[in-house]
């Protein structure tokens, strides 16, 4: 849910994505061809076990009126990939 200033955090996301980044990042140093890493989902969407109650996205859809936010994963993501972010 958003907070008063709009900003959606979730801190437990965003530390999950980094230590998946990282155990890429052991593998690939260890010999791994990786070629690419896919987050879950983009955007809260229906989930067929859970319907719409959990949220598994770095975009929050607020499902009333289809306004989509990053979440503050999605802006952790973004300056990742963007050079302005490190797993530290």
């Amino acid at each position: 849910m958003p907070g008063p200033d709009g900003r959606v955090e979730d801190a437990a996301r965003t530390e999950y994505i980094k230590r998946h980044i990282e155990a890429i990042k052991t593998a690939m140093d260890r010999g791994a061809d990786v070629r690419g890493y896919l987050l879950w989902s983009l955007m809260d969407n229906f989930e067929w076990a859970r319907g719409y109650d959990k949220r598994f996205g770095i975009v929050r859809v607020d499902f009333e009126n289809m306004t989509r936010t990053f979440k503050a994963s999605g802006e952790w993501y973004r300056d990742f990939l963007s050079g302005r972010a490190t797993t530290d």
